[in-house]
């Protein structure tokens, strides 16, 4: 018979042993995924804070003319994260309107893509996706591992596409922008981080509209499936549920450079673009830009009197001079005239040959 001191050990190793396991036990399968696929290297550069309250840098602009509505420290440079991926869009939008991308084109996942961290789709090395189905992860959940792929696929690594993304910022005169990734993540040891100004990033959006207007099929979408509808991806940007007319574009996060966010919304026909970079806190942001929204449309200068229209009617014209009149013909009128005719001729030979007769007369006399 076990004693009492058995016993407690007993229950000391059963507890223990419950706990070193059960904490695995409990973890949810997505988490488990997600620390698997953390980059093995947790080494990061240290980026100096660029975040203020309630933000760093702010903008408004009219789509339509360009027209700044509103800016307040609109080129402090910040750490706008995971706002670059509109850049990203830009160049692959700008290869498919050019023919060299197809929407169905068939992407592989490669080991670098599926190790990414951060806020993902969980890619697996060798899965295969369509190049749609990976630019909505990129808009709607803001996969960096879609990112990745995206960039390899487009440009072979890495490294070429952030070639391409800096060449088009030139292009859009983004004179205070420098991308060093694809996905806006703090950068790894020895590396810099992403840097952009409010102003750069309106540039970039107002591009995207006016040049692509698909980009708001993607940044409007609040829900979508992934994975045959195993993972479900749900939009980080919450002014779509909340500010009327709101339809995209992209919210971004990381510690040193706070939260931003590009959004744009119509209402009656117009559309403006506000740009908040870097707040301190999330729903300051969302406050911010919902509110900027709201002073951009108030902003907006009145539109241009709309021409008179001319009416065309079938309503008789009046003060008119009256139309000359003309004789109605009816339908005998042509032998009418031609009797006459004859019988004036006749009249006429009579009176000749009566002229004729009397003269005659006269000079036998």
């Amino acid at each position: 018979m076990m004693n009492n001191r058995t016993i407690m050990w007993g229950g000391v190793v059963c507890v223990a042993f419950w706990v070193g396991c059960g904490s695995s036990f409990a973890q949810p399968q997505q988490s488990r995924i997600s620390a698997k696929a953390a980059p093995a290297s947790s080494k990061r550069t240290s980026l100096p804070n660029r975040s203020a309250d309630p933000y760093l840098g702010a903008i408004v602009v009219d789509v339509a003319t360009g027209q700044v509505l509103f800016e307040k420290n609109a080129d402090a440079p910040g750490f706008p994260a995971s706002v670059i991926k509109l850049m990203d869009m830009m160049v692959v939008m700008d290869r498919l309107a050019s023919g060299q991308l197809s929407l169905s084109n068939a992407v592989t996942v490669t080991a670098e893509a599926s190790k990414v961290g951060g806020s993902q789709v969980y890619l697996a090395e060798k899965e295969v996706f369509t190049l749609e189905d990976l630019m909505y992860a990129l808009m709607v959940q803001s996969a960096n591992d879609s990112a990745v792929a995206i960039a390899q696929h487009v440009a072979g690594g890495t490294a070429g596409f952030v070639d391409m993304m800096n060449k088009k910022a030139v292009e859009l005169d983004m004179t205070k922008t420098l991308f060093h990734s694809v996905h806006g993540l703090p950068p790894a040891a020895g590396l810099s981080g992403d840097t952009s100004t409010a102003r750069d990033l309106s540039k970039l959006a107002r591009a995207l509209i006016d040049q692509h207007p698909d980009i708001l099929n993607y940044t409007s979408t609040r829900v979508r499936p992934f994975r045959d509808g195993k993972f479900i991806m749900r939009n980080h940007n919450h002014l779509l549920a909340s500010v009327s007319g709101c339809d995209g574009m992209k919210t971004g996060y990381i510690t040193a450079g706070g939260f931003s966010i590009v959004v744009t919304a119509q209402r009656g026909g117009r559309r403006v673009i506000a740009v908040v970079l870097g707040s301190r806190d999330r729903k300051v942001r969302d406050a911010a830009a919902s509110d900027l929204l709201s002073k951009g449309f108030a902003a907006l200068p009145a539109l241009p009197p709309s021409p008179p229209r001319v009416v065309v009617t079938n309503t008789v014209a009046t003060n008119l001079p009256p139309a000359p009149m003309i004789a109605e013909e009816t339908p005998h009128s042509g032998w009418l005239k031609i009797v006459g005719i004859g019988l004036l001729a006749s009249l006429a030979v009579l009176g000749i040959a009566a002229l004729m007769m009397k003269r005659r007369h006269t000079n036998d006399f």
